[in-house]
């Protein structure tokens, strides 16, 4: 009896789960820091002279990445911890391709007690799409 049930209503309980997993997702991946759009990360760098830290390979940061930004990959954090030290009581913007890994570095950081930290909410694919300028590799 309960097979039959589940066979002729496969698709509404289908529905159920995909729902509540919707629903559970911001509960298990809530973001470590402040979620900033582009436009909020450029008042945070104009006004309040915030660093930021690409957190992306450095053949992507070299294709293309925010001005004045700082690369470290986000697996090489710890070992590199010691550079990023002078911005411990400074805003920090960190960002990665769209959001995931920056997310990953900002719960390291923020262990490592960095106080003011910011995620770029969409990466710099977000950066891209609000039209904000990139800097690359080799250029000055």
């Amino acid at each position: 009896m309960p097979m039959e049930f589940i066979n002729q209503n496969i698709l509404l309980i289908g529905i159920v789960v995909v729902s509540g997993l919707g629903l559970l997702w911001p509960l298990l991946f809530r973001p470590v820091g402040k979620a900033v759009n582009p436009g909020e990360a450029t008042l945070l760098i104009n006004r309040e002279e915030a660093a930021v830290l690409d957190v992306r390979e450095p053949a992507e940061f070299a294709a293309g990445h925010i001005p004045e930004a700082l690369n470290i990959p986000v697996a090489k954090l710890d070992e590199r911890l010691g550079e990023l030290e002078k911005y411990r009581e400074k805003p920090l913007i960190v960002c990665c391709a769209a959001g995931m890994r920056s997310n990953k570095a900002c719960a390291e950081l923020k262990k490592q007690g960095f106080a003011h930290l910011n995620n770029l909410s969409g990466g710099v694919d977000a950066w891209v799409a609000a039209g904000y300028p990139l800097k690359k590799a080799g250029r000055k």
